[in-house]
């Protein structure tokens, strides 16, 4: 989770409220998310890891690995941590996504990331696009995925009502399909793609 400026992802009320939710078909498109990944992984960082959902469906699709998560709320880090207790191969830090990366060392074959960027300014979705870039190791991938914005104010209503939330979500910021792919061809990616959309869910895969 990315926090908004109120802090809200420090409320047990909102934590309890966000892993409450369901999301129509997000199974499928964390298992395309797998897919997409390359055969081998030695290190892998999980942006934005809340709880460590998709850094444990990594973990198991690729025990050997080691994996990375960051996140900005202690909360969800402190589940995260509860998650991953007995795994050795597993290191949580503490950061907001809207600052540069602190990861340095070294190179990782995948970047992932769930249900976090979007909650980023546009601005700062494009230079993270270039620090994700600048961390993959060659024919390494980024796999992000991902809530974007309709086309309509009508699709967007019908995205909300799908998911049981009508009501908008304030610490969204939600960018288009088109431009997003855009961005990550100018962060220096050449295979580009989106590999699963519904309504505004969204994978993005890109190397």
């Amino acid at each position: 989770m990315v926090p908004g400026v109120s802090g809200e992802w420090s409320s047990p009320e909102r934590i309890e409220a966000y892993l409450g939710r369901e999301i129509p078909h997000r199974d499928l498109a964390e298992s395309l998310l797998l897919d997409a990944l390359p055969e081998r992984i030695e290190r892998f960082l999980d942006l934005g890891t809340g709880d460590g959902r998709l850094l444990a469906l990594v973990g198991q699709r690729h025990p050997n690995a080691r994996g990375i998560g960051i996140d900005a709320s202690a909360p969800m880090l402190t589940r995260a941590q509860r998650r991953f207790a007995d795994n050795p191969l597993v290191e949580l830090h503490e950061h907001d996504l809207a600052e540069p990366l602190p990861v340095q060392r070294g190179a990782f074959e995948a970047i992932v990331s769930a249900l976090a960027i979007h909650h980023l300014p546009d601005q700062r979705k494009r230079s993270l696009f270039s620090e994700i870039h600048e961390l993959l190791a060659p024919r390494g991938v980024f796999a992000n995925l991902e809530l974007v914005a309709s086309p309509t104010p009508e699709l967007h209503a019908r995205f909300r009502q799908a998911i049981g939330r009508p009501h908008e979500d304030p610490s969204d910021r939600l960018a288009g399909l088109e431009e997003q792919l855009q961005w990550l061809r100018e962060a220096g990616f050449t295979q580009v793609d989106c590999r699963f959309k519904w309504l505004e869910l969204t994978l993005f895969v890109a190397g």
